[in-house]
């Protein structure tokens, strides 16, 4: 398992060890910090641009879980061909029979208009479907709970913004999806029969973006007026929310930039082929209900939904400091360097 301590990554192992698997997990650094679950997986040092550590880390596994990426990072779509050049190395080497990968929505379009992150992506899948292993590529648009980006942008932008304007190039179609449905998705990936392919994975409700911030400001108990603002440039865009937001800011503008195109499944294949006999998808309204609950008992009883301990450091809300002081950041971010 790449990418254990992230936040897919972390509700999946605990759940596949519930599921009587053997999990093996990989750590950049051998002094990192042990989530709650450590003392129940196996944990090597590996940094995914070490392919000898690679090679090592994917010894006797029969299954590689990539749930990383490097969009948080300026040069990320090398570091994103590297490190799949080098688990589809791993991987053939060692003889795995399976890679799973988290992906996020392709729109059909040509090439040249796909934003970088999501160029990227499809890059890093083509990489690893031309291994051996059977290769099962999930791609999700937004995921729904407490913690992941997509939800952190929504909530943190409608909490400090007492308006929403809404670029009329970003108010595309997306199709959210629950974070417990991806999980039951990625499970299923274990099991599949058929050949190397893709599966989009969307929730049941598809609306726009701008639909989207009105469900979650009504869920929360906001209220935020919305306004259409026509040509405004997807950089500026980009910047004002990561300087808005406490998500890393390179994460943001990606996403922002992918906002273009409508990111919807193409189909529901993975319904059948890939979640449990009878599994009910959870809609719109629950997932931001249950998103917005508060932690209680121990991360065992958890809702996955909602936030756990692994969560990065500017999930369920952000920091503490007022809502002014991020305004008047964003605003400075934006303005001219001074002479």
């Amino acid at each position: 398992m790449t990418g254990a301590t992230g936040y897919v990554g972390s509700r999946l192992v605990p759940l596949l060890v519930e599921r009587g698997h053997t999990v093996r997990t990989t750590a950049s650094s051998p002094d990192r910090e042990q989530p709650w679950w450590g003392d129940r997986v196996d944990t090597v040092v590996m940094d995914v641009l070490d392919a000898d550590q690679v090679l090592a880390a994917c010894e006797g596994v029969d299954a590689v879980y990539y749930l990383i990426h490097g969009m948080g990072k300026d040069d990320f779509e090398e570091t994103d061909r590297q490190a799949a050049t080098n688990v589809a190395d791993a991987v053939r080497a060692r003889g795995v029979q399976r890679v799973v990968y988290l992906s996020g929505i392709v729109p059909p379009v040509d090439d040249d208009e796909l934003s970088e992150h999501i160029r990227s992506r499809r890059e890093v899948e083509r990489i690893l479907i031309d291994s051996p292993a059977t290769v099962v590529a999930l791609r999700a648009a937004v995921i729904l709970g407490s913690g992941s980006t997509s939800f952190e942008i929504i909530r943190q932008v409608s909490e400090r913004m007492p308006v929403h304007t809404i670029p009329t190039w970003m108010d595309s179609m997306v199709q959210p999806i629950a974070v417990v449905d991806v999980l039951e998705a990625l499970v299923g990936a274990l099991d599949y029969e058929g050949q190397s392919r893709h599966f989009d994975v969307g929730g049941p409700d598809q609306l726009r973006y701008a639909q989207l911030l009105d469900a979650y400001t009504s869920e929360a108990g906001l209220e935020r007026p919305q306004v259409d603002v026509p040509l405004l440039p997807t950089a500026l865009v980009g910047t004002l929310v990561g300087s808005l937001t406490d998500v890393p800011r390179p994460t943001v503008e990606a996403l922002v930039e992918s906002l273009q195109h409508d990111m919807v499944s193409a189909d529901n294949d993975f319904r059948e082929a890939l979640l449990p006999p009878g599994h009910r998808l959870v809609t719109l309204e629950e997932a931001l209900r249950r998103s917005l609950a508060a932690r209680s008992g121990s991360p065992q009883e958890a809702d996955p939904m909602g936030p756990l301990p692994q969560d990065p450091v500017w999930a369920s809300g952000g920091d503490d400091r007022p809502v002014a002081a991020k305004v008047v950041d964003a605003v400075t971010d934006l303005l001219p360097d001074a002479p």
